[in-house]
């Protein structure tokens, strides 16, 4: 079984996808991607999600507040894009996801 991997661009990827593994109910990790775009100030991870605790729709809840948060540039932080690659390839990018497609690659 594969597991559920997510792209994370901008200048706080990696503070970003470190949020993102905290959040209570995944595990997993990530590395900085050598593939990122060559500007000077983008940075690119691939974060892995081997395990989901609790329900699928209270996670896709916590990951679309996540992303919320931190594409509103709040307290400085930056992002750009987020990709989700679910278990059977399907992708979906988190900038227009509802709560209910990031549920579907979550069980998928």
């Amino acid at each position: 079984m594969a597991d559920i991997r997510l792209a994370i661009e901008g200048e706080d990827a990696v503070a970003a996808t470190e949020a993102l593994l905290a959040i209570p109910g995944i595990s997993g990790n990530y590395q900085v991607s050598d593939e990122a775009p060559k500007k000077e100030t983008v940075v690119a991870t691939i974060a892995t999600i081997i395990g989901i605790v609790g329900g699928a729709i209270a996670i896709a809840e916590q990951i679309r507040k996540w992303y919320q948060e931190y594409k509103a540039n709040q307290s400085g932080k930056r992002i750009e894009k987020v990709l989700i690659v679910g278990r059977n390839g399907r992708r979906i990018l988190l900038e227009d996801a509802t709560i209910e497609e990031i549920r579907q690659i979550l069980e998928e």
